[in-house]
């Protein structure tokens, strides 16, 4: 039975690649990669020579089978994405279910993932949290929204630029106007930011500037009694 790793890349700043993970990119008979472009610049960045091959969303339903067949026999697989965590928001989960059902090893190495940093340093309580990714786009959204209102833990989401000031707005109608956020941008790059207030300061800001990046939306849990 060969090995399944699924490695951590970084989230901006190409310091944060952890020693362990390029040598297991080294070592590896292939790497499995969301976009090969993107990963490409990452491997010559740390002079990696494996094969890699694309693993994306909409290839992995159909390319499962090869890569656990190429794992019973024996190989190496690294499985990396754009950045982050595979499987978090990302391609990987098939893929790891899949070899966990064949017995065949897997292992994720620790590393980068945007919204731990973001929740961290948002100041808002973070010892019992809710990670939502990315909310349903249309369907289900606002089901989503108004199960979520309640919800007295912290909540994260991963939100596209484009889509920040009608979240920002969402959060005002179904959480209120003063429930605490926090939105951090651009992690670990030159450009970082956090922006902190209430939904109505945040959203403020974001209707008058166009913020860019991946962002992550760091919410105060549902709090009446103001604890």
């Amino acid at each position: 039975m060969g090995h399944l790793y699924l490695v951590p890349t970084p989230v901006g700043n190409l310091e944060d690649m952890t020693l362990r993970a390029i040598r297991i990119l080294q070592e590896a008979d292939l790497i499995l990669a969301e976009d090969t472009r993107t990963s490409g610049k990452l491997l010559h960045h740390y002079q990696i020579t494996t094969p890699m091959q694309s693993h994306h969303m909409h290839n992995e339903h159909h390319t499962v089978a090869k890569w656990v067949e190429k794992l019973q026999e024996g190989k190496t697989i690294a499985l990396i994405t754009d950045a982050g965590t595979p499987a978090i928001s990302d391609p990987g989960f098939l893929l790891t279910r899949a070899c966990v059902q064949a017995n065949i090893k897997v292992e994720c190495l620790p590393g980068a993932t945007a919204f731990v940093p973001a929740l961290v340093q948002s100041g808002l309580p973070n010892e019992r949290f809710v990670f939502e990714g990315f909310l349903p786009e249309k369907k289900g959204r606002q089901t989503r929204w108004l199960q979520l209102a309640t919800e007295t833990r912290t909540l994260i989401l991963y939100v596209s630029p484009h889509k920040i000031v009608k979240t920002l707005e969402e959060v005002v109608q179904y959480f209120g106007p003063e429930r605490p956020v926090s939105l951090s941008r651009e992690i670990s790059k030159l450009h970082e930011e956090t922006l902190r207030g209430t939904a109505t300061e945040v959203l403020a800001i974001t209707q008058q500037r166009t913020l860019k990046g991946e962002m992550v939306l760091v919410i105060g849990g549902n709090n009446p009694k103001g604890e």
